[in-house]
Parts: C-alpha cells; sequence; structure tokens
C-alpha cells in the first residue's frame, strides 16, 4: 500500500504544529497547510527530522481558490488526500454587544465556512476511494459556553452539528468524521490573550481542571493521531473533548 496522505491546516504552530507531527510519526506524508510559511518549514524541519515527509503548502481557509489550489498542489506532490485535520482557526476575546457583522463574518468565515470549504474540496476523492479521515477541531467552548467568545463558540458549535450530519452522510463510503474539541491549552494564540506571566490567573484556571493542569499542544495531536489512524475506523460521528476533565460528557 502507497503512503496514505494528510493535511492538516493551521499547521505552523501551536495545536496544528502538533496534530501534524502525530500523525507524520503514525506514517503519514504531510501536508502542513497554513498562511505562515517560517512557522511551518519549522513544522516541516521537525517532521522530517523525525524521518518523515512533508511539505509546505499556502493556504488560506476563508478564500476557496486557496483551498482548491491547496488541495490541487497537495494531490500533485504527495497524492490524494486520505486524511482531513480542520485545525486552521481565529478569534479575538470581546463581549458580543462590543463586536459587529464584519467581526461575525471574520469569525464564521475563517471557523465554520473554512471547515467547509476543505471538507467540500476532499471529500469527493475521499467517498471515491472509499476510505477517508475528517477529524474537525471544534471546542469546548461550543459544548459548554465562553465568556467574550460568543460567535466563536456559535461557529465551533456548527461545526460539531455539520460533523454529525456529515458521518451519516458518509459512513457507507467508509469515511468518518469526528471532533476533538480542546481545553485551555498552552499555545501561542493562548498566549496571545491570556497573559503567561499572570500567576494568579493561570492559577485559577489550573484548578478548574480536575487533572490539575493546562493542556499541552501534543495532548491534542496524541487524539487526533488516533482518530486518523486505522484503528480508529469503527468511530465517527463523535465529539471528543481533550479537556483534562474540564468538560465531561
Amino acid at each position: 500500500m502507497t503512503q496514505r496522505v494528510a493535511f492538516v491546516s493551521g499547521a505552523g504552530r501551536g495545536i496544528g504544529r502538533a496534530i501534524a507531527l502525530a500523525i507524520a510519526d503514525g506514517g503519514y506524508a504531510v501536508a502542513v497547510g497554513d498562511m505562515r510559511e517560517p512557522e511551518s518549514r519549522e513544522t516541516i524541519a521537525l517532521i522530517e527530522k523525525a524521518g518523515g515527509k512533508a511539505i509546505f503548502v499556502p493556504l488560506d481557509v476563508a478564500n476557496s481558490a486557496s483551498v482548491l489550489a491547496a488541495v490541487a498542489r497537495t494531490t500533485a506532490e504527495l497524492g490524494p488526500i486520505d486524511v482531513l485535520v480542520n485545525n486552521a482557526g481565529w478569534d479575538e476575546l470581546k463581549p458580543f454587544i462590543q463586536t459587529d457583522e464584519a467581526f461575525w463574518q471574520k469569525v464564521i468565515d475563517i471557523n465554520y465556512f473554512g471547515t467547509l470549504r476543505m471538507i467540500h474540496a476532499v471529500l469527493p476523492g475521499m467517498t471515491e476511494r472509499k476510505w477517508g479521515r475528517i477529524i474537525s477541531i471544534s471546542s469546548d467552548a461550543a459544548r459548554v459556553g465562553s465568556s467574550f467568545e460568543a460567535v466563536y463558540s456559535g461557529a465551533k458549535g456548527a461545526v460539531i452539528s455539520f460533523t454529525k450530519t456529515l458521518a451519516r452522510e458518509v459512513a457507507r463510503k467508509s469515511v468518518t468524521a469526528n471532533c476533538v474539541c480542546p481545553g485551555p491549552t498552552r499555545t501561542p494564540g493562548f498566549e496571545s490573550v491570556i497573559d503567561p506571566t499572570n500567576a494568579k490567573l493561570l492559577e485559577s484556571m489550573v484548578k478548574g481542571v480536575p487533572l490539575g493542569r493546562l493542556g499541552e499542544p501534543e495532548d491534542i495531536g496524541a487524539a487526533v493521531a488516533f482518530l486518523a489512524s486505522e484503528r480508529a475506523g469503527y468511530i465517527t460521528g463523535q465529539t471528543l473533548s481533550v479537556s483534562g476533565g474540564l468538560t465531561m460528557a
């Protein structure tokens, strides 16, 4: 069997990088899709150092032409996409009453429509070959709410609902679709909105987590890598929180 191919959006840093590394460790060739080329090159170097294979693919999930070009380039250089991880996302913390339609559009366009664009581009090939794994990164904000993230929470909730229906539609084609919801996780994005030097704030966040620590990107990567594997072929339509017990189904 030829090497399977995985596409990870937003894989230049943070959770996306950890996912790309974990999937590559499972034997997949990985397309690192991101707008940040320097960081993406670092991800690729780490994969190659570990003996894996990866390429950089410029990607803006808010642009349909960019998505189609990224999928075409990946297919040409690595082969058909067997695993799609929708990780690219964006948000700014602000009360809903202080947001406007331009903000709503940007949040929804990246976090929800971006997921739709990527899936729409790769799903026909998966169903034709009768094998595929789709893992979309949602958020525990979608499951329990999160102050100052109303629009983001709504968009991520839409990803969960969409994924459940998609899983039903494509199950007979041996394509699975699942969501992973990270809890508070130490990433560059997290540190851009939460001051990492604020010990009191971090302590209060840790106290809320039953396992007693914040998440690390590698925690999310391990969960996604399992759902992308051959072993997860009987799991579909599920939403998995990776949050140290902060959220329990």
